[in-house]
């Protein structure tokens, strides 16, 4: 289905500036559109707060408006333009609020304005709390036991049914913005209000908590002649409970069966097919680790930050195809441009681990609060690829800017180990480096995984970099140890520490045992079909 020719003009709609919840993820999407956008001979219009992005760059769109993103600017913009529909998918949560309050006061239909990739009824079922539990109720997908409230008298009426914890969920906020896991009383009053302070709508989803639970995501794309592909699947190394901007996160994911991915999988593509969305979706569901037993968390029916993750991990331009589909394009008529050979109909395939952690300013803020819960908290996040978790998740510890080179503590020696066990059983921006330090204590993977129900295949995982970690000697400095050594993504810098050498010394050694860096492509085919343009890692 060729692109509709009524489309001369596009307004996208930018995320504003980069804030917790929404950040630099959202320049990269927009950025994406723009092109993709320009490349069929659109006539581009960009609204956007911030200069500070690449979006913003005068030879990015034909119109740039640097203008606050609300209501009564949008407006003007769409009088003075004139577009011929509006594409707010790629704005994040903002972008979709925007769209909201416009397609609900009637102003498109009055401005014959088309909104793509998305429909007013779309993004109520999707945002609106109790409009979505209908929805996955219609279609027999589990949610859990849950009330929408608009008042603190109701959340106390559901609180006396179902009792303590509870999860309290805004309704169309940024990250979980306002919201929270309540264990007590006072908790539980303090969350609601805000939650409902912080909703657009005054709205609260509360639910029975599910903490504990494993986190699973699933990107999807689907075209209007309902073709979907499941782009990429991620495992949170945190289970339900901490926000999954706020948790390691692998891809693909690590721990689950064949029947749990295909179960996943399938609940995933029945709920962007219900949602009628034309372009990309994150899908959030919650899986008991005892049985087949799993819960949708929530639906993002546009681009999301984990969107942007998705891209990178698989080389796949989730953003670029969502915005060729928004404008008619099927995915079968889409050429892939990494492969340039494929069609964007083909399901990526991953030869390597990525794993994502995030980045908190806690170095910066001392006094702030470090518990992580379901309100978001990191402002950043870095990505490392490698051919096990081993090594993704070393690469990723000296790629957060925090002036280590392995899972270790500062002040480690004045910590005592039962101050270590009290401490992960409250997740916090260190809970990895202070789980590895247990593990070099010697508390078994077992125990650790019953305070902290973080699956036992991340702690192993763990486990063998310890035991790596505790045969470094100077005495041990075999190529075939030290090979293996550098597969796990072990630093030179820490190495040649533990060898008592220096860092130079050890990297001339390692050379003369002709133990070399070597690159591997990102490619979306796991090299099945050769790649114009592949990245490497």
């Amino acid at each position: 289905m060729p692109k509709m020719e009524s489309l001369k003009r596009v307004l996208v709609i930018g995320s504003g500036p980069i804030i917790i919840g929404q950040a630099a993820e959202f320049d990269y999407s927009g950025t994406q559109a723009l092109r993709a956008l320009r490349e069929e001979g659109i006539f581009t219009i960009l609204i956007n707060s911030n200069p500070a992005t690449i979006m913003t760059d005068k030879e990015m769109a034909d119109k740039v408006y640097m203008e606050p993103l609300t209501p009564e600017f949008v407006k003007k913009i769409i009088i003075k333009e004139r577009p011929d529909a509006v594409l707010p998918t790629l704005g994040g949560q903002t972008g979709l609020n925007l769209a909201l309050t416009l397609a609900q006061e009637g102003f498109f239909e009055k401005e014959g304005v088309q909104l793509l990739g998305v429909n007013l009824e779309t993004i109520e079922k999707a945002e609106d709390r109790e409009q979505f539990k209908q929805l996955m109720k219609e279609i027999g997908e589990p949610v859990p036991d849950s009330k929408t409230v608009n008042n603190i008298e109701q959340a106390q009426e559901f609180k006396n049914e179902v009792g303590l914890p509870l999860i309290i969920r805004p309704a169309f906020t940024l990250g979980g913005t306002g919201g929270g896991i309540a264990n007590t009383e006072e908790e539980f009053t303090t969350i609601v209000k805000s939650g409902l302070s912080n909703s657009p709508i005054t709205q609260c989803l509360l639910e029975k908590s599910i903490a504990g639970f494993k986190e699973i995501e699933y990107e999807v794309v689907r075209d209007r002649n309902d073709n979907c592909i499941i782009v990429c699947n991620m495992e949170n190394f945190d289970p339900v409970g901490v926000h999954t901007g706020d948790s390691i996160v692998v891809a693909p994911a690590q721990t689950l069966s064949d029947r749990d991915h295909q179960m996943l999988r399938d609940a995933s593509l029945k709920m962007i097919r219900a949602l009628k969305i034309e372009g990309g979706c994150n899908v959030q569901l919650a899986l008991d680790p005892h049985s087949f037993q799993y819960y949708v968390i929530e639906v993002n029916p546009r681009v999301s930050r984990s969107s942007a993750l998705a891209s990178k991990a698989t080389g796949y331009p989730i953003a670029q195809v969502a915005t060729k589909i928004a404008i008619g394009y099927t995915m079968d008529e889409i050429i892939n441009p990494i492969t340039e050979t494929t069609y964007a109909c083909f399901e990526p395939a991953l030869d390597y681990v990525v794993l994502k952690i995030p980045r908190w300013p806690f170095d910066k803020f001392h006094s702030a609060d470090r518990s992580l819960g379901t309100q978001m908290k990191a402002t950043g996040e870095v990505m490392a690829i490698g051919r096990s978790f081993e090594e993704a998740v070393l690469k990723s510890v000296r790629g957060l800017e925090i002036k280590r080179d392995h899972l270790t503590l500062e002040n480690d020696a004045d910590i005592s180990t039962d101050m270590l066990i009290a401490k992960i059983t409250k997740p916090t921006d260190e809970r990895l480096f202070e789980i590895s330090e247990l593990l070099r204590r010697g508390i078994s993977a077992l125990e650790i995984h019953s305070l902290t129900k973080i699956d036992l295949w991340f702690l192993h995982k763990l486990q063998n970099i310890i035991d790596y970690e505790k045969l470094i000697n100077k005495d041990n400095c075999g190529r075939e140890f030290l090979l293996k050594l550098k597969e796990l993504g072990f630093a030179d810098s820490f190495i040649s520490k533990r060898m008592e050498m220096t860092e130079l010394d050890f990297r001339e050694m390692r050379k003369k045992l002709d133990i070399k860096a070597v690159f591997q492509t990102v490619d979306t085919c796991a090299a099945e079909f050769e790649s114009s343009t592949p990245y490497f890692y």
